[in-house]
């Protein structure tokens, strides 16, 4: 009992000192940054200044402490600002303030239903495009604050008043809001030392000593007004289904927010992984605080999240914290806000809303064609409203994945040889069905055809114009050879297999790694260039036409693949490995190692045998292949394997009776004596296996001891340049075993 608490005492200390080294700087440089894009975001709002002060705090204290993100930073958000501000213009504020708490009401149902997830399944080129519009709309209206003059109530209309407000502007607040945006701009170019102030700060102080300072004639930020706003939320009046519709539209656009930013946030820190679920649970939670106390509606926002981050946070103290020091400082400092310059908090936000204007979103947008998803979200923001914009854009987006699901890729050519060669990608529904039909018939009657499918998706009609046209072709002297390279769609369909709801069918068992008979029990082997598979040639037995067929299918499938790999090793070879194993036919050096070209120098034998150095009889096949392997390739590693049921050592066993009759491998068994003299001294060893395989262990842990007689091998191992292995594959289970000497052990890979 003492020590356990000992124990707990001491995660204690390392938890508080990891807080105070951690979590507490980077607490106070995300209050620097959080405190003036609060004040901004309000001002674009059209909500008391305090407002965004109220829910940075509890963006802080609520959703950091109940969040289910760790670093992730909530509070006001740039994204809400025109539906808060429309919100504003139509019901007022209290009554937005009462909106914003059934939209909280609404996310924790969500949340505690568990369809977080389902926010992940709205395109992030919305997403990116409704916040480059919001951007677009902020710093239109703002500019004309910072020109001294009001914004207009659409994009359009600040647009077209912008030159008019240039030309009759005279008045020096401008110089306030220049400043401000100069001293944002060029922040970043100084030294590190002095950015360790957040530009926004230090941008808004600057603006307002320098106005002081020179007199300037600004306005200045009226905090009084903004308190005596402040009040508990009403009920909205108005038609109900406007109502609704605004709750649902601040409830989904804060819980998409807030969950694309964890999911950005979560690949900045190697800590814990986001709860989806739970953060969204805490958001809504956080949403009906605020709007009970008059505060803006909230949502994770990136940017204080990533600041936080790389400040150096490890845990959602320091979320807790700066919503602390914003309250201490709205109450105890609140004063100091008078100070900033109204022309300076609109540069700032005309600033913000640039930034929102994200390039780099747009190349990573463009190698997947959605690029006019991000420009018709936009474009709807600005020109025609946000739900509306929102709307347009996910429209779009349906549309764009409807047509990627129903586009197919269709080529007919002829080969060299006469044949021709048809592709088919895509995913084959009835609306692809005119096109396929039309490329099919343009292969002439009579000639030998080969169809490649590579499709994720086939419905019946698509299966029925496929398999009507091979009929039809096949009965007018042709032929088509079906390989199906993704999935065996048209297989399972040919054969009357349920295809739905499957997207993606079981597959036929008809690859590269299954022996030919069963290959054959799947379909016959297709015919080939080479020999026809009906017509084997005379004399051979039923493996020629199969290794030429496999021959041929390695051709079409495997060889494009490999092509480049082996090109680059056609003049030399570097493998890493001497793999020595049996010549067993069940045994497949590169299928039980997932080892390709070039990995594996291999030598084969019978019972994977290593003769000792000096040796009789002499055999020099497996020491040319040592010494090669040692001092002219330079491998690694020298791996013997053995496997269960090995005939070579159930002849030893045996006492050579099941090699009468074979003379040459009679002497070659010799080589397996040592192997036979180590397992009858550990018989009494107490490994519960059967005496073959038991042998079959034996044998590779002798074989490894055999390689020690080789000097070169010898001298290698001792100065840690070479390292000996020895596996054993057990065939009825298909599992590869790591056996250690001694004792003799094996530990599944």
């Amino acid at each position: 009992m003492g020590t356990d608490t000992k124990s707990y005492q001491s995660l204690a200390k390392s938890g508080i000192r990891s807080v105070l080294r951690y979590d507490l700087p980077a607490s106070l440089v995300v209050f620097l940054v959080a405190v003036p894009l609060s004040l901004g975001i309000a001002v674009a709002s059209g909500a008391p200044l305090a407002a965004g002060l109220i829910a940075a705090v509890v963006g802080g204290l609520v959703a950091g402490a109940l969040g289910g993100s760790v670093v992730q930073v909530s509070g006001p958000a740039a994204g809400l600002s025109l539906v808060v501000a429309e919100l504003v213009t139509t019901y007022g504020w209290r009554a937005t303030c009462m909106i914003t708490l059934m939209a909280g009401a609404l996310q924790l149902l969500l949340g505690l239903f568990r369809v977080a997830r389902a926010a992940l399944a709205v395109s992030p080129a919305v997403v990116h495009g409704m916040l480059a519009g919001v951007g677009v709309v902020i710093a239109l209206s703002q500019l004309h604050v910072v020109l001294g003059g009001s914004p207009q109530r659409s994009a359009i209309g600040n647009l077209i008043e912008l030159p008019q407000q240039i030309i009759h502007n005279h008045s020096h607040a401008v110089f306030a809001g220049l400043l401000t945006i100069a001293v944002l701009v060029g922040w970043t170019r100084l030294p590190q030392r002095l950015r360790i102030v957040p530009a926004p700060l230090a941008a808004l102080f600057v603006a307002s000593a320098t106005a002081g300072a020179l007199g300037w004639d600004v306005t200045r930020v009226d905090l009084s007004q903004s308190l005596s706003e402040w009040a508990t939320p009403i009920w909205p009046r108005g038609d109900w289904h406007g109502i609704v519709g605004a709750v649902l539209l601040v409830a989904l656009l804060a819980g998409v927010e807030s969950l694309l930013s964890t999911v950005a946030t979560d690949k900045l820190h190697d800590g814990r992984r986001s709860d989806l679920d739970r953060e969204l649970t805490a958001q809504g939670v956080a949403n009906m605080v605020t709007g009970a106390l008059g505060g803006l509606a909230i949502a994770g926002v990136i940017v204080r999240s990533t600041t936080n981050v790389r400040a150096g946070a490890r845990s959602r103290w320091s979320t807790v914290m700066h919503g602390l020091w914003i309250l201490v400082f709205a109450v105890c400092l609140g004063w100091t806000i008078t100070l900033i310059p109204m022309e300076a908090l609109a540069a700032l936000l005309v600033f913000i809303g640039v930034q929102m204007v994200n390039l780099g979103h747009l190349r990573n947008l463009r190698g997947h064609g959605e690029i006019p998803i991000y420009v018709v979200t936009m474009g709807g923001v600005v020109l025609v409203g946000l739900a509306e914009g929102v709307l347009l854009g996910l429209g779009l987006a349906m549309l764009s994945a409807l047509r990627r699901l129903t586009w197919i890729t269709v080529r007919a050519r002829p080969e060299p040889d006469g044949r021709w060669h048809v592709l088919i990608g895509g995913s084959l529904t009835f609306l692809g069905v005119p096109r396929l039909t039309s490329e099919l018939h343009a292969v002439p009657a009579g000639a030998a055809v080969e169809l490649d499918l590579n499709i994720d998706f086939m419905d019946n009609a698509a299966f029925e114009a496929i398999h009507t046209w091979r009929q039809d072709h096949e009965r007018g002297g042709g032929t088509v050879d079906i390989d199906e390279i993704h999935d065996e769609w048209y297989a399972m369909a040919a054969s009357g297999a349920r295809m739905f709801p499957a997207k993606t069918p079981p597959r036929a068992p008809e690859r590269w790694w299954l022996p030919w008979a069963h290959r054959r029990r799947g379909r016959p082997v297709p015919a080939g260039s080479l020999v026809p598979a009906q017509h084997p040639p005379a004399g051979s037995g039923p493996a020629v036409p199969d290794l030429l067929a496999g021959a041929r299918e390695f051709h079409r499938r495997t060889a494009p693949l490999v092509r480049p790999f082996l090109l680059a090793m056609a003049r030399k070879q570097e493998p890493s490995h001497l793999f020595i194993t049996c010549a067993d036919s069940r045994v497949v050096p590169n299928l039980i190692t997932a080892s390709g070209p070039g990995d594996l120098f291999t030598v084969r034998n019978i019972g994977n045998l290593v003769p000792r150095l000096g040796a009789a009889p002499p055999d020099d096949s497996v020491a040319a292949a040592i010494e090669y392997a040692t001092d002219a390739l330079n491998i690694r590693t020298i791996t013997v394997c053995g496997h269960s049921g090995c005939g070579a050592m159930a002849a030893l066993l045996s006492g050579h009776e099941k090699a009468q009759g074979l003379p040459a491998l009679s002497r070659w068994l010799h080589h397996g004596n040592h192997s036979l003299a180590r397992f009858i001294a550990t018989e009494g060893d107490g490994v519960d296996d059967g005496p073959l395989d038991r042998l079959c262990r034996v044998n590779v842990i002798q074989q490894l001891e055999n390689l020690r007689t080789y000097p070169q091998v010898d001298r290698l191992v001792r100065a840690g340049r070479l390292q000996l292995v020895g596996l054993y594959f057990d065939i009825g289970t298909a599992r590869v075993h790591v056996l250690e000497q001694p004792p003799l052990t094996a530990s599944p890979l």
